[in-house]
């Protein structure tokens, strides 16, 4: 079973990496003037959404309940407030989907200041996970 569980925390990392990344490059993307730049981050953007983060997504999940299923049966309250943040991601991994879509489109109406404060909230929720995990506090 240990090797599920370093499956799902590679695969984790590899999201994360996503995370913190694409919506950095919707801050170069917003300040970008010049049509090479412009198409240059969407390629980028898209190549990241699609190649790494979902996919890292999918199989930190999947091995993530693959995890549960062997091995926790009978979930604390710690399991089901990471659980809860884990759907946090997800519905932020969505809407950066949904805002690549807007690039993509040149539809985008946000700031490079708003995606600045739009990349902090995977950090948060990184320190809340490992926290929840490693102290499991109740």
């Amino acid at each position: 079973m240990l090797w599920v569980k370093s499956l799902h925390i590679v695969f984790m990392v590899t999201w994360f990496a996503g995370l913190f990344y694409l919506p950095r490059l919707f801050v170069y993307h917003a300040i970008a003037a010049d049509l090479a730049s412009i198409e240059r981050f969407k390629l980028m953007e898209r190549k990241l959404y699609w190649g790494i983060m979902t996919p890292g997504a999918v199989l930190t999940i999947v091995f993530g309940v693959w995890l549960w299923l062997g091995w926790f049966r009978g979930a604390s309250s710690w399991l089901h407030a990471k659980i809860a943040l884990v759907a946090l991601l997800v519905g932020y991994h969505v809407w950066c989907g949904r805002l690549l879509r807007d690039f993509a489109a040149d539809r985008n109406t946000r700031t490079h200041v708003w995606y600045r404060w739009f990349n902090e909230f995977p950090a948060l929720v990184l320190f809340a996970t490992v926290f929840l995990v490693v102290l499991k506090p109740f």
